[in-house]
């Protein structure tokens, strides 16, 4: 296939996925597993043997057939945990949301989590954490990397400790719970990743946080690494 062919192909899966963003997670799983499996399948069509833009087109359509399967079954799952987790946070200020690579981010404030400069979990993020684990366990490809926060107020001997604490903590629940530790990923960043400067107590308090992240690993990857800082 001439690089003319492969980049009409490109071009063409582009513009079929662009309209991602007003599209419901499955929705998005599926357009972007078919254009994945268009490009893929137009490739090997279009070098396994004679045929020209026939043999291309019929390989990438193919390609894109398989891959929205592939594509839907991944966007159903992550829209079925969201769905799960919103219902176990509803009337709390714990925060559900879809990051933009396509992980579910679950944000918990130290009020609902942690007593101030303790580490031990709060009765009410329990429950959360208990619907939490049960989709976890239901999906055993899934990871969760905890991740835990403080303001600035004391010292980095002091808040560095309590950050991975309470990441930790949460961490053993969860695998209370029967999730295994080697799918849970825990790292302390005390003070060093605030969202809102800390120079009100109101904002102070929005920094002090434990952050969850889960996704699934694409198959043959190792163990889950902490993000790059």
């Amino acid at each position: 296939m001439n690089k003319f062919k492969l980049g009409a192909l490109v071009l063409a899966v582009t513009m079929a996925t662009a309209g991602c963003a007003d599209m419901s997670e499955t929705q998005k799983g599926t357009a972007m597993g078919a254009g994945a499996g268009a490009v893929l399948g137009g490739l090997v069509g279009g070098i396994a043997g004679p045929g020209g833009a026939g043999r291309t087109a019929a390989g990438a359509a193919i390609g894109a057939a398989i891959g929205a399967v592939g594509g839907n079954i991944w966007g159903k799952r992550q829209q079925d945990q969201k769905l799960a987790m919103e219902r176990a946070t509803a009337g709390t200020n714990v925060q559900v949301t879809q990051t933009a690579d396509n992980r579910l981010k679950i944000n918990v404030p130290a009020d609902t989590g942690f007593a101030t400069g303790r580490a031990d979990i709060n009765p009410a993020l329990r429950p959360i954490l208990d619907q939490l684990a049960t989709t976890l366990v239901q999906n055993p490809a899934a990871q969760v990397e905890v991740y835990g926060h403080t303001d600035n107020t004391g010292t980095d001997a002091i808040n560095n400790p309590l950050s991975v604490q309470r990441a930790q903590n949460v961490a053993g629940y969860l695998g209370s719970r029967g999730v295994a530790p080697n799918r849970i990923l825990t790292k302390g960043l005390g003070s060093t990743e605030p969202v809102v400067a800390n120079d009100t107590a109101a904002n102070r308090a929005v920094n002090r946080r434990v952050e969850l992240y889960t996704y699934e690993r694409d198959p043959g990857q190792g163990q889950p690494q902490a993000r790059a800082y």
